[in-house]
C-alpha cells in the first residue's frame, strides 16, 4: 500500500527532489512502475558510513514536462594543499554530499541543488549553522564561475531549519538565496506535534523570475494516519517508516515565457 500512496503524491507533480533515498533501491523501482512509462530518476550514490546513513538524493520526474540536459553530479569542493602529503584535499565536507542536476522545461533551464543538512545531536545548533553557511558560500561561489552550466539555480532539501527567520535560516540564505513569496507563510513540514519547517526551496531572485504566486505544502495527513492507511494498526512513527515524517514543499514555475528564455541569453553573454 505505500508504495501505491507514494506514487500518487509524487504524480501530483513533474519534478521531485527527494532526500532520504536509501541504498536499496527496489522500492524506488515500484513506485516508477506504477507511476507509469514517462517518468524517469536521476540519483546519487550512497555514502556507506553511519554518518552518512547510506542516503541517495533523487529527482523523479515526469518526462513530458520535464528534461534532464546532461549535469549530474555532488559538489566539488574547493580544495587546499596539505604541505606534509603534498596532496590537494577538500576545504568542505559533507557528511552527506548534497546533488546537482540540471533540466529543462518548457523555455527555462536550470540545476537543481539539493541538500540534506545534518541535525548533529552532538554539535547542535552551531555545527549546523556552520554546514548552512558552507552551502550557501559554495552555491554562491559556484553561481559566478564563468562556465557554470546555468545561473537559474534553485537549492532545495531538508535543512533541519525549525523556523523561517532564525539564526540557521539567516545562514543558508546569507548569500542572497530568498525563499519565493508562494511559501512566505509555510509554518510547517514535519509530522511531528510541535510545527517545524525544516524544508526549504529557494533560488537567486536575479536569475529565476518565473516564479507563480502558487506554492505550499501537500498535506497527505490530512484525517490522521490511521485513515490514510485505511485502519492498518500502525503507530504514528510506524506509519513515518511506511511513507514519511515530511510533507512535500512545492512550488509553481512558468516555465513557458519567452522572456525568461531572453533573460538566460542576456546572462550567458555577460558571464563571457
Amino acid at each position: 500500500m505505500s508504495v501505491h500512496l507514494i506514487a500518487e503524491i509524487l504524480y501530483q507533480f513533474d519534478l521531485i527532489a527527494i532526500t532520504e533515498l536509501r541504498d536499496n533501491l527496489s522500492d524506488l523501482e515500484r513506485v516508477l512502475s506504477i507511476l507509469g512509462p514517462y517518468w524517469r530518476v536521476v540519483f546519487s550514490d550512497f555514502n556507506s558510513d553511519r554518518r552518512g546513513n547510506r542516503e541517495r538524493i533523487g529527482y523523479v520526474y515526469d518526462e513530458r514536462a520535464v528534461s534532464f540536459t546532461g549535469l549530474a553530479a555532488e559538489p566539488e569542493p574547493p580544495r587546499k594543499l596539505d604541505r606534509e602529503t603534498g596532496e590537494s584535499v577538500p576545504s568542505i565536507t559533507w557528511w552527506r554530499s548534497p546533488y546537482i542536476a540540471s533540466f529543462r522545461a518548457g523555455d527555462f533551464d536550470f540545476i537543481l541543488i539539493t541538500a540534506h543538512i545534518r541535525w548533529d545531536s552532538s554539535g547542535g545548533e552551531p555545527s549546523r549553522q556552520r554546514a548552512l553557511k558552507l552551502l550557501a558560500k559554495w552555491v554562491h561561489d559556484r553561481s559566478r564561475e564563468k562556465h557554470v552550466v546555468d545561473k537559474d539555480i534553485i537549492v532545495m532539501g531538508d535543512f533541519n531549519i525549525p523556523e523561517v527567520d532564525d539564526a540557521l535560516y539567516r545562514a543558508v540564505t546569507s548569500r542572497g538565496l530568498r525563499m519565493p513569496e508562494s511559501l512566505r507563510g509555510v509554518v510547517r513540514t514535519n509530522l511531528a506535534a510541535e510545527p517545524k519547517r525544516y524544508d526549504q526551496i529557494l533560488h537567486y531572485p536575479r536569475y529565476s523570475k518565473c516564479f507563480t504566486d502558487h506554492g505550499g505544502v501537500l498535506d497527505f495527513y490530512t484525517g490522521g494516519h490511521r485513515r490514510l492507511m485505511h485502519g492498518l494498526d500502525l503507530s504514528k512513527q510506524e506509519f513515518t517508516y511506511e511513507l514519511s515524517d515530511h510533507l512535500p514543499l512545492w512550488v509553481k514555475l512558468d516555465t513557458d515565457t519567452d522572456d525568461e528564455r531572453l533573460e538566460q541569453i542576456i546572462n550567458r553573454g555577460r558571464s563571457r
